[in-house]
């Protein structure tokens, strides 16, 4: 059964949820001067993530992006969500990545200090 009270405007194809989570992204370029920036997750769907950006990101342009999860597995190891994809929109500091591939990846932990 669809969802009748969401509005007809609203075209998502997956529900959001406000989720904030520290950013990393890298545009991916041809060239070799990748521009790398961090921010804070908004809200999150299974194809897409809305996050704030220290940079203009334009419409088109790819990224990939790698988010602490706050989930861990097997209740011990950290996990980061690696997602690659392009900006649909920009807005006052703001951008939306549309997902197009996706993988969970191991968090590198911090290795203990011993002095």
């Amino acid at each position: 059964m669809i969802n009748e009270d969401r509005s007809k405007s609203d075209r998502r194809g997956a529900d959001r949820f406000p989720i904030e989570r520290e950013v990393r992204y890298k545009v991916l370029n041809k060239k070799n001067l990748d521009e790398i920036g961090a921010g804070l997750t908004m809200n999150m769907s299974s194809s897409g993530i809305l996050f704030t950006s220290e940079h203009l990101l334009l419409p088109g342009k790819r990224l990939e992006v790698a988010i602490n999860w706050p989930a861990q597995l097997n209740n011990k190891t950290p996990l980061k969500l690696v997602a690659r994809g392009r900006i649909i929109r920009y807005e006052e500091g703001r951008a939306a990545m549309e997902i197009q591939q996706y993988e969970f990846r191991t968090a590198a932990t911090q290795p203990a200090i011993v002095n």
